[in-house]
């Protein structure tokens, strides 16, 4: 397949890139900034955006959007939603007004998308919840519509806490684990739906190839984690103990609203419909799988 990839030089897009060209498909990116020769070019907050260097497309990979790690103030908010929303918009409209356009559209968004929710066991067909990232995830998600209406596949990928040392959640939280000084962000008892970069890189391959799946997909574990668990199996993976809480307290006053939406928050969610497609996950309970995480890197390509 010949396939685009918007954030083709973030954590899971180069990930996912190096997967696709060792299986013999052909990657493309779809640069910002400075245009280069030969290669399709975008500007999401100018609303510009040129695809015809791309003779022809099978698939396209939407990744792109501002990473949402950091304090929040009112500007960072804005960017955050608009380079979902607006470059969403954008490239749907763009894909669906193309002569031949592309059979399928995986669209990014996150778990983000059902809020705070406790102890719920949700899946794709629950409701979404409240606060920021509830109502920028269900605003991403709609973005995309033009791709359906233009008869093109398209699968709205809801993405957990990808887990890998080379970036995101766990390489913030190793340097103090291996000192000893790790344990449970606030309670400890809300749920984290986390997922292994392996799987979720073999999961977007998975999507990719199997036409018959549409519609929304979570990509998480199969059993998710307590806050409580995910730090007691970090800290028996690194031989360290982990007990030493970061109260809720703590958390609000450092990042504000993200550590509430993002550090505090409890997301119980099921990949589901991965699992009724027939997906294998390598990594579906986390106990078993940390020193994995930690000591694997992501999937080679099989000849």
């Amino acid at each position: 397949m010949n396939v685009l990839i918007t954030g083709a030089t973030g954590l899971v897009g180069r990930n996912l890139s190096k997967l696709l060209t060792g299986k013999g498909h052909s990657v493309v990116p779809l640069v910002r900034g400075k245009r280069q020769a030969g290669l399709p070019w975008w500007d999401p907050a100018g609303g510009k955006i040129d695809l015809s260097p791309c003779k022809h497309l099978d698939a396209v990979v939407h990744l792109a959007g501002e990473n949402v790690a950091g304090r929040w103030t009112e500007k960072r908010k804005k960017n955050i939603r608009d380079s979902r929303v607006d470059g969403t918009k954008l490239l749907a409209e763009a894909l669906a007004a193309l002569r031949s356009p592309p059979r399928t559209f995986l669209q990014a968004s996150a778990v983000g998308y059902y809020g705070n929710r406790g102890d719920e066991m949700l899946d794709e067909g629950s409701d979404s919840g409240s606060g920021f990232l509830a109502d920028t995830c269900v605003a991403w998600e709609a973005a995309g519509e033009a791709a359906e209406m233009a008869r093109i596949r398209r699968v709205r990928m809801r993405i957990g806490v990808v887990l890998t040392p080379e970036g995101g959640a766990l390489k913030r939280m190793l340097p103090p684990f291996r000192f000893g000084l790790g344990g449970p962000v606030g309670s400890g008892r809300q749920y984290v739906p986390w997922i292994s970069l392996h799987d979720v890189v073999s999961a977007i391959e998975f999507l990719l190839t199997d036409s018959a799946v549409s519609g929304v997909v979570n990509l998480t574990a199969p059993v998710p984690a307590t806050q409580k668990e995910m730090a007691g199996a970090l800290g028996r993976s690194l031989n360290r103990p982990a007990f030493l809480p970061l109260p809720a307290f703590v958390v609000e006053k450092l990042f504000g609203e993200m550590g509430k939406d993002l550090l505090l928050s409890s997301t119980r969610a099921l990949p589901k419909r991965l699992m009724e497609a027939g997906f294998d996950f390598r990594d579906s309970s986390l106990d078993d799988s940390m020193s994995r995480i930690l000591a694997t890197p992501p999937p080679a390509a099989q000849p």
